[in-house]
Formats: C-alpha cells, structure tokens, sequence
C-alpha cells in the first residue's frame, strides 16, 4: 500500500539511529505490516536494513538474533546439536500468518515489537527465556526479560523512539527438552492458542509459556511436574481480562483448549517423547 503521508526515508541512519526521533517517525525493517494498512500519522520511515546487523551469532553462551534477522534467516539457521529446544524455531516461523515470500522480509524484531498476542517470535523468546537489549534515543541501553516486554494486544514496555537492537536466548534454555502445542481455525490461520513447554535435563520442572489466547505471555513455572489437577488449577487462575477475544476465538474456547493442550505437553515431557 502507498503511504501518502511519508515525505521522507532515511536510508543510512546512524549506527546509534534515535537521536533525531520525533513525532511521525517510525522504524522499517522487512515493513510487511507497516505497508499493508494506511498509516495516516506517519511522516518519515528510518530504514534500519542498512545498519547491517548481524542476524544470528550462535556462541557459549547462547544465540544471539539481531532484530532484523529475517524470518527466512531464522529458518535456516541449523542450530549446534546440543540445543535441543532449537527444534521449536521452525515451528515457531511456520506460524506466521503469511506466505513463505513474507519470509524473506519479515523481521523477528518487527514480530515482537508489533506485540500481538499471535506473534509466534514473541511465544519462541519467552519460551526459551530470552532478553531483549533495546537502545533509547539518548544512547542508553537497557535489558528487559521477554516475559515482560509485552504488556497487552499491540503494547509493549518501548518508549518512543526506543528500539529493540538484539535478543539473547540464553544456552541453558537452547539445552532444555521441549513440546509444543498450537491450534489454529485453518491450516495457515492465525493461532488461537500457542504453548510451549520446557524442561531442563535431569530434573522434573517445567516452564509453560502460553501465548495466542491471551493478550500478553503468561509463563507457568513448576520445580517439579505437576499433576493434572494442579496445572489445569494453574491455568484457572490466569485472570479473565487476559484471555483474548477475537474472530478466531473466545477467552472460553481459548482456556479449555490451553488445558487441553497444557495437559497434552505435560505428559509428553512426563514419558521423555511424543504423548
């Protein structure tokens, strides 16, 4: 879609962009949603392709995504053989509402800072317990918990001006087991539910993230596997106001199919396979 209130891009930002923030600015990575819908408050694009970041440095310590690291990027990426949780990034691009030629412009950055509740980039970070390091127009920096950085449907933690710059998935997370389960109205249809559960080596816990059903990330942590009772209670408690409502679900259809599926994860990571 043409943009008619755009009179300017900035092609070569700085590499420090923000300093020259003001009010109509907005950042444009892959701009798949950003050109798809008029934008009437918009006056100049800062194009942050040309800042070259790196998409994925894998090292000791974890993986590290660079915010316009492209979905098709991630796709590929063949994580080390000890990161077992790396099996979720596949499923986690497949999610996307859009066609594989989405891929090759999409950002895993524009995913998370678009903050809606489907947004499969934001259930695959929180899940493996990632932190978003996001620079403010002042040159200063801070790392926030993913868990955190979404606050509701379309809102986040970002002050204006701000920009998510890099994720950090750290390797103890790459080196868990997992199960995941997600449910759509189609084939290729926006998740209704997204859930992610995670288990480290050795031990009985799990971490539940769930997402898509409700407006923000909700993680569920267990020192030990619960049983049935206690997760599906776990589940109950989550308040009413942050079960999502839309055409591909209601917060009820969207809670009894967390507990289904909750349930489903729980007793795949119980018997070390497939449930």
């Amino acid at each position: 879609m043409d943009l008619n209130t755009i009179t300017e891009v900035v092609r070569r930002p700085p590499d420090r962009p923000g300093a020259d923030w003001r009010e109509g600015d907005t950042w444009l990575a892959g701009g798949t949603w950003l050109f798809s819908m008029e934008q009437p408050g918009l006056h100049r694009l800062i194009d942050l392709t040309a800042l070259r970041w790196d998409p994925l440095v894998p090292s000791d310590a974890g993986l590290e995504i660079g915010a316009t690291c492209t979905i098709r990027e991630l796709y590929a990426f063949v994580p080390p053989a000890d990161w077992t949780a790396g099996g979720l990034f596949r499923p986690s691009c497949e999610a996307f509402l859009s066609s594989f030629k989405v891929w090759n412009a999409a950002t895993v950055g524009g995913n998370i800072c678009m903050s809606l509740p489907a947004g499969p980039m934001i259930t695959l970070t929180v899940a493996l317990e990632a932190k978003y390091e996001l620079w403010a127009p002042d040159g200063s920096e801070r790392v926030v918990d993913a868990l955190g950085f979404v606050t509701g449907d379309h809102q986040n933690i970002l002050a204006p001006g701000e920009i998510l710059r890099r994720v950090h998935v750290p390797a103890r997370a790459l080196k868990k087991r997992t199960a995941h389960r997600r449910f759509t109205l189609t084939r290729l249809g926006r998740s209704t539910v997204f859930l992610v559960g995670t288990q480290t080596p050795g031990r009985d816990d799990l971490l539940l993230t769930v997402t898509a059903g409700t407006t923000q990330p909700v993680r569920i942590a267990f020192h030990a596997m619960p049983d049935a009772r206690t997760l599906r209670e776990s589940i109950d408690v989550i308040p009413a106001d942050v079960w999502f409502a839309d055409p591909n679900g209601t917060p009820d259809h969207r809670r009894h199919l967390t507990e289904h599926f909750a349930e489903e994860i729980r007793r795949e990571l119980m018997a070390g396979g497939p449930a």
